[in-house]
């Protein structure tokens, strides 16, 4: 049973770089570049794509120890990283209906999880 908290673990982490390079790839987005090439081949755009790659492997590694129905409930978490990281960096406000969108998302998750 502790091997099962180990790859749930993994797949959490996984879900969390994901987020952090979904964050940069925002913050990349609303700056001005001088060429479409620079727009995408700059050095946060590389490294988040990189995390990406990485966060895939996490999720593939998690798998050899979570049943493969608890993968898309782990997932939706992410909704809720997003939402605390974007309030954290992006300065954007969470508002009534984010945080009852947040609420929703974990009764999901733990009902599901049960």
């Amino acid at each position: 049973m502790n091997s099962f908290y180990f790859y749930c673990g993994v797949f959490i982490f996984g879900v969390l770089v994901s987020a952090f390079a979904q964050i940069a790839l925002k913050k990349t987005a609303v700056k001005e570049h001088d060429s479409i090439i620079k727009e995408y081949l700059n050095a946060p755009v590389i490294c988040s794509y990189i995390v990406f790659f990485m966060a895939t492997f996490c999720t593939v590694y998690a798998y050899k120890g979570i049943p493969l129905s608890l993968g898309p409930i782990l997932e939706s978490t992410q909704y809720i990283f997003i939402g605390v990281l974007s309030y954290i960096f992006l300065k954007e406000k969470i508002t009534k209906r984010r945080m009852l969108g947040i609420g929703v998302i974990l009764c999901g998750v733990l009902v599901c999880s049960c």
